[in-house]
């Protein structure tokens, strides 16, 4: 005989609230609740545990509570009314208690086919009263709080303390305001960053499938999906992952330092950088070679959009430089006496003079303007020579000066509009000896050739470095537009829907540049999309930053001279603050968050937390959950692999996970070492430290191989 529905809800009843406060419940469990399973709401649930769920009446329908402490409180007699010790000795009496975060409210509802529904939402509008009944929560309201929210579209794994519900996210969700996945080494971290692409992309497959009518990506590409997956992968685990061998159906992009097979070589061409990051590089200081550095890159740029060059045209280039520099003199009023002395202004003007000569080829307006300016000079240095000369200038002689010098670059064909400084960071090709010419002649017409040596030594032993050639040169003849098709992602993503960028063989001297570049080049590029869509559209992007304590990490913002690595935290920064409005999610992989940048770490709505045993690191994700979640952090340090918990925007509440099962083939390269089956040889491990040595010291097998025959000569 089927209970009726009173003695069903009766049958539910665990216990009674005794303490009510807005971050917390506790509640006093009956005689009667169950003590480890309890087998009377519609399958076995283990009950009570910490973490779970239950409900409290409510006239809005039942308050959610999870479960965060349980305990026993011994009294010396029995509290409750009906029950007495007969006994001849009084014992202690065990009541069990547990405290209760209150999560949000259930609410009943009919849907189209009349059946019975419930709706989760966060807060709770209404707090019980001290009294009232606690309930055990059905199969059915277990899963409506576990699995909701609306948009659930991508299945990332089952909650264990919700009968195996199912876990959903919605990507707009989980990628559009920035997801942490942080954990300890070996807690799956790198698993779920791949299933989380993985199954994202087969959702968008599926449901592009689902659809009735064909759409344009369909019609192109096979019904892949118009996304775009960017991995910085800083240990190479992901070409294993997402390899084609496996006949997988997500394309994806591999570029490493060494291509190989499938792979492509990984291309950042020094012409990408902007100023910050060349500064950064060289270590330029901020008085003499900052300036002159970045003046060096102006030039550089602005000669590669000018027509073929002839000695008309350097004149022109060098005039332009010339009325520049009096123009910057002129605004910080240094010619006159203040900061810096006069003299350097005389210098500069005494280095000016040799590069006027006038050449055969000029036209005759060109030579008069010439020597005009040459007179002008001429007069300047002559006021100031003498046994003790005064080198400081009158503001007239400054002016007439300048308008001499704009006359003679009008002559030559320049303009006003042409003297406005060029942007020192726009990706205009240039190649590395250019740049060192450049920076010779800024140095020299600066007067400051001295102080810019050790600035060009750092730039030369880098060209000529082979370690960083291939990634730095331009060999391949790239193109920003083809270098954005390939690492972004072509129209309608008709070249797959993944990047994965193995940087594992970058060298450590240009690793922070290199990955700075990068994610600037692709935030920077999703900004002028926007700009030049004329409904203002985003192109919706996922940056994933594997191993992110390495390239986010926490630096000293009052540091005068910036390294690569906090100008690299910078642009990770700024897409954090940014990114969104520009479409570009970020995503952050780390297993020491203690180390990353608070900026970056605030901007993260949704967090992943695998298991963090480090006290530190625990602190940190602490700071960033609302006070009344803490109590669910606890579990951190005693999650199994593949298990985490899902909490921030992305969930309506915060729930603990087993991640979905990857197969061996499609998870990332960072197995733990086997080191018992290597040694009792279940498993083999050749060794030829002679293919290592050449790979090391790049030298190859016909190079060995002469070198060979020569020792065996001697």
């Amino acid at each position: 005989m089927n209970p009726s529905p009173l003695e069903y809800a009766e049958s539910l009843h665990i216990g009674t609230v005794e303490f009510v406060s807005p971050d917390e419940i506790k509640i006093l469990l009956d005689i009667e609740a169950p003590e480890s399973v309890a087998l009377n709401a519609g399958l076995p649930l283990p009950f009570p545990r910490v973490n779970s769920y239950v409900l409290i009446p409510s006239d809005e329908g039942y308050l959610v509570g999870q479960v965060e402490q349980l305990t026993i409180e011994r009294s010396a007699y029995p509290k409750r009314r009906g029950m007495k010790d007969f006994g001849l000795v009084d014992l202690p009496y065990p009541l069990r208690k547990m405290s209760l975060n209150p999560l949000g409210t259930l609410r009943k509802s009919v849907d189209n086919n009349g059946l019975e529904t419930f709706r989760f939402r966060r807060g709770a509008d209404a707090f019980p009263t001290v009294g009232d009944s606690v309930l055990l929560p059905t199969q059915k309201q277990l899963r409506s709080i576990v699995e909701s929210g609306e948009n659930r579209r991508v299945k990332i794994g089952t909650s264990p303390l919700a009968g195996n519900a199912d876990v959903y996210v919605d990507p707009d969700r989980i990628f559009g305001r920035h997801l942490a996945v942080l954990g300890n080494t070996g807690s799956g971290k790198s698993c779920s960053v791949a299933g989380l692409i993985r199954w994202s992309l087969e959702a968008a497959r599926a449901a592009q499938k689902d659809d009735g009518t064909p759409s344009q990506a369909e019609q192109q590409n096979n019904n892949a999906p118009n996304a775009r997956f960017i991995v910085l992968d800083p240990n190479g685990e992901y070409s294993r992952a997402f390899a084609s061998k496996n006949n997988d159906s997500i394309n994806a992009r591999l570029f490493k330092v060494k291509h190989e097979n499938a792979a492509q070589q990984l291309q950042v061409p020094l012409w990408f950088w902007n100023s910050a990051e060349w500064v950064s590089f060289t270590q330029a200081s901020g008085k003499t070679q900052r300036p002159t550095l970045i003046h060096a890159l102006r030039a550089v740029r602005d000669g590669q959009a000018e027509f073929p060059e002839n000695v008309s045209h350097d004149m022109r280039r060098f005039l332009r430089t010339i009325v520049s520099t009096i123009q910057a003199e002129k605004n910080t009023g240094s010619p006159w006496g203040q900061f810096p002395k006069p003299k350097a202004f005389f210098e500069k003007i005494g280095k000016w003079k040799s590069g006027l000569e006038p050449q055969l080829s000029f036209t005759q307006n060109e030579k008069t303007a010439l020597t005009n300016l040459m007179h002008k000079i001429n007069a300047l240095v002559q006021n100031r020579s003498g046994q003790y000369p005064n080198y400081d200038f009158t503001r007239p002689e400054v002016d007439e000066f300048f308008e001499k010098a704009k006359e003679a670059h009008r002559a030559f064909g320049g303009s006003d509009t042409e003297l406005l400084p060029i942007d020192a960071d726009i990706p205009r090709k240039f190649n590395g000896d250019s740049l060192l010419m450049s920076l010779e002649a800024s140095a020299e017409m600066l007067n400051v050739s001295e102080y810019v040596e050790t600035m060009l030594i750092r730039i030369r032993t880098m060209l000529a470095d082979t370690r960083m050639k291939s990634i730095i040169s331009d060999a391949g003849a790239v193109t920003l537009e083809q270098w954005l098709i390939d690492y972004i992602g072509g129209n309608q993503a008709d070249n797959g829907g993944l990047t994965i960028i193995d940087m594992s063989l970058v060298p450590s001297e240009i690793i922070h540049i290199v990955t700075s570049v990068i994610a600037r080049m692709i935030f920077e590029a999703l900004q002028r999309y926007r700009k030049l869509n004329k409904e203002h559209k985003t192109l919706p992007t996922v940056l994933v930053m594997e191993e992110a304590h390495t390239f986010v990490k926490r630096y000293k913002v009052d540091a005068e001279n910036q390294d690569a690595a906090s100008v690299c935290c910078q642009v990770f920064e700024r897409i954090a603050r940014e990114g969104r409005k520009f479409g570009l999610g970020l995503v952050v992989s780390s297993q020491r968050p203690s180390e990353l940048s608070p900026t970056v770490l605030s901007q993260c709505n949704t967090f992943l937390l695998h298991r963090i045993s480090n006290d530190r690191d625990q602190n940190i994700v602490h700071r960033f959950v609302p006070d009344n979640l803490k109590g669910l952090l606890r579990e951190l340090p005693s999650l199994p692999s593949q298990n985490a918990i899902l909490l921030g925007w992305a969930s309506e509440l915060p729930v603990l996970i087993r991640m979905n099962d990857l197969p061996k083939e499609q998870q990332p390269l960072s197995d733990d070492p086997d080191f018992w089956d290597v040694w009792t040889g279940k498993e083999t491990r050749d060794v030829n430290w002679e293919e290592v040595a050449k790979d090391w010291q790049q030298i190859s097998k016909e190079a060995a191989e002469k070198s060979y025959d020569k020792e065996q000569k001697e």
